[in-house]
């Protein structure tokens, strides 16, 4: 016999929810969107043997990380509407047990929900690396739930913290109740007397306190009757001070049981993460740190990993090419199929396949620096850079999700509270290079500044912050208004990234680009063969084809800047549906069959680029228009139209204006 569990999983951000949900789930797991918003969904399962005929299947829902569960940002209201509205079997709230204080907000606001929760204590090692000593068993007298001490990347603790899931979905919980100053607790009883007729789906105790904090979504949950009345008594004088009591209550609540459970070793060095952060985080050393350490990121993408295996990519594409159009020829093939399946699908596909292990070094050397913990220094360090720029420090953490795909990262604006910060946010990203610019940087780096690809290529994704920068500073000054809020973050401690963690991270980035090479890409680059080799008449050479036709009408815009020709303006078309697309198109158009190496495409292109040229061709396409699918993520965010175009319309001026000057510039010099 097989029971179900539902488990909500809750926690803050960066104290290990995916390990967690990854080692539990296993590959068990889809990934999806929340009802009605763009917000990633990621939901498991997995078993538990109860008894020798008993099963449990246990649905795991992984909700968005929280710092509370009052619905100010729409992580806080997904991670509150879910709880309340769903009714999890089980609440497993993972505590981060080296910042226990900090944790225990969350937990505290669980507790009074008055569902059943199980705490999972995790980074234990890193607590007792850190002198920190926690006595669980009187944690769980305290709090009045199951505590399993668990360390989620090494799998340590799990069957015990399964078992307790089990367990706590067979008790009957009840409230738990927070110590409150006495004017707070006739203030909440006023309220809770006003709730007190209707049925609700949590405890009016509850809604009360989230109707006294400011949290006026709170009001979703009670019936229209006394909306009025709650309203009239939540705007009265003295409610200001009553929401500073209620979270001083708490935070002394939090330091009390901290006395009781934990203490440290007296004799303590600073620790390992202090020691790095001495440096890394330094107000004039920060910058220059994070610049090297980008760099770096670049050198071993390009010049020591990536082009190597990008080379032994192109000579096997190469040979399969070649096999591919010997084997077409023993079968007759008609000589128009051919043409299409090698020239077209096969050329274009395998034109972006070659830069894969660029791309995949760019996603490890990421994925490594997010799970040590440094992404979220830069986030500090930028955060002052930011604050004068008059954005919110939240603001740095789309930019740098920028880096890998400009999708996610305008999705992840949703964490930005200020709607003005949050629309300079989503208007600014496409400048932050995304992966899929990456194969076009490759190509022209390695062909016309071989030796310096990884200083051509950093100086791309710098030109694009800057750009990025300004722009946003422009845009605070005059579109969005407002005064930049403070940006409160607690830096996880350093540790050693988990190689299964990151090869599952890696993969899925990769795959995601192999599916839209096998889709997108193969699509894109028939449509392409075809108006590359018919017109209105019929087959026809490449020059007089409809798509030499289109690219000349467009070409004249691009002469100034060093790249009339039609083959250019074509390809930059092509590059609205997905930027990988430019590459596939320059290999149909200069016939470069599945070779992209630097030397023949050097030759290919030699009478159309100079290197001055081939440089603001560069800055070009990393300043123009996003993809569609950037594009639509503009739309459904924004939720306008007008804001679409706009973005359209601006960073075309934007690309042309500066190719333009650097075009001109350069040639003074050159």
């Amino acid at each position: 016999m097989t029971n179900h569990l539902t488990v909500a999983l809750a926690g803050n951000p960066n104290i290990g929810k995916t390990t967690l949900f990854n080692a539990l789930t296993g590959s068990h797991y889809t990934v999806g969107n929340w009802a009605g918003v763009t917000v990633e969904k990621k939901e498991g399962h997995f078993y538990y043997q109860a008894a020798e005929h008993t099963s449990v299947s246990i649905n795991l829902v992984d909700l968005p990380g929280t710092y509370s569960l009052s619905a100010f940002s729409l992580d806080e209201s997904i991670a509150r509407d879910y709880i309340v509205k769903e009714n999890p079997d089980v609440i497993l709230n993972l505590v981060d047990a080296s910042n226990l204080e900090r944790n225990l907000y969350l937990t505290l606001q669980l507790l009074e929900l008055g569902k059943p929760v199980v705490m999972a204590l995790n980074m234990m090692d890193l607590a007792t690396a850190k002198g920190l000593k926690i006595n669980t068993e009187m944690l769980t007298s305290l709090l009045g739930i199951p505590i399993i001490p668990i360390v989620a990347s090494k799998k340590v603790g799990l069957k015990e913290l399964t078992a307790a899931l089990v367990t706590a979905s067979k008790v009957d919980s009840t409230a738990y109740h927070v110590p409150y100053l006495a004017s707070i607790e006739a203030t909440l009883s006023e309220t809770i007397h006003l709730l007190e007729d209707h049925s609700l789906k949590v405890p009016a105790r509850w809604i009360a306190l989230k109707l006294l904090e400011g949290d006026e979504r709170a009001l979703d949950l009670v019936p229209g009757e006394h909306h009025d009345e709650l309203q009239t008594l939540l705007q009265t004088e003295e409610i200001e001070a009553i929401r500073e009591s209620i979270t001083d209550s708490k935070y002394e609540h939090i330091s009390s049981i901290i006395s009781k459970v934990m203490s440290s070793d007296a004799h303590e060095q600073t620790s390992f993460t202090n020691k790095i952060d001495h440096f890394v985080t330094h107000r004039f050393l920060g910058i220059p740190i994070f610049a090297a350490v980008m760099f770096a990121v670049f050198y071993f993408t390009f010049n020591l990993v990536g082009n190597p295996l990008t080379d032994l990519f192109d000579t096997v594409f190469g040979h399969i090419l070649d096999l591919c159009n010997n084997g077409l020829v023993a079968l007759n093939v008609a000589d128009w199929l051919r043409a299409l399946i090698i020239d077209g699908a096969l050329n274009g596909v395998f034109g972006v396949l070659t830069f894969l292990p660029n791309i995949a070094c760019l996603f490890i050397t990421l994925t490594i620096l997010e799970d040590t913990g440094y992404m979220a220094r830069v986030a500090f360090i930028m955060d002052e850079l930011m604050r004068k720029l008059g954005l919110n420090g939240k603001s740095i953490i789309p930019m740098l999700l920028g880096f890998g795909c400009n999708v996610p990262a305008i999705m992840g604006t949703r964490t930005i509270e200020d709607e003005k910060d949050r629309m300079t946010s989503i208007l600014i990203n496409p400048f932050f290079s995304c992966s899929a610019r990456l194969p076009i940087f490759t190509l022209f780096a390695s062909a016309f500044f071989p030796g310096k690809e990884a200083i051509v290529i950093f100086s791309l994704y710098f030109i694009g912050i800057l750009i990025g920068l300004l722009v946003a500073f422009i845009f605070k000054k005059t579109l969005f208004k407002s005064d930049s809020m403070p940006f409160i973050m607690e830096l996880p401690p350093y540790h050693l990234p988990s190689i299964k963690h990151i090869a599952t991270q890696v993969w899925e980035k990769v795959r995601g680009f192999l599916i839209k090479a096998g889709t997108t890409i193969f699509v894109a680059s028939v449509i392409l063969w075809f108006i590359l080799n018919f017109n209105f008449t019929g087959p026809t050479d490449m020059s007089n084809s409809l798509g030499a036709s289109i690219g000349r009408i467009i070409a004249p815009v691009f002469a100034p800047l060093g790249f009339g020709n039609w083959q250019a303006a074509l390809s930059l078309i092509a590059g609205v549906v997905g930027k990988e697309i430019v590459v596939s198109n320059m290999a149909i158009v200069y016939g470069l069959g599945a070779s992209t190496s630097a030397t023949v495409f050097h030759d290919a292109l030699a009478s159309s680029f100079s290197p001055l040229s081939a440089y603001c061709f560069l800055i070009f396409t990393l300043l123009y228009v996003p993809c569609v699918g950037t594009l639509g993520a503009i739309k459904r965010e924004t939720n306008s139209l007008k804001w679409m175009w706009f973005a359209i319309s601006y960073q075309l001026l934007i690309a042309w204006g500066v190719a333009f000057i650097f075009y001109t510039v350069g040639n003074l010099f050159f």
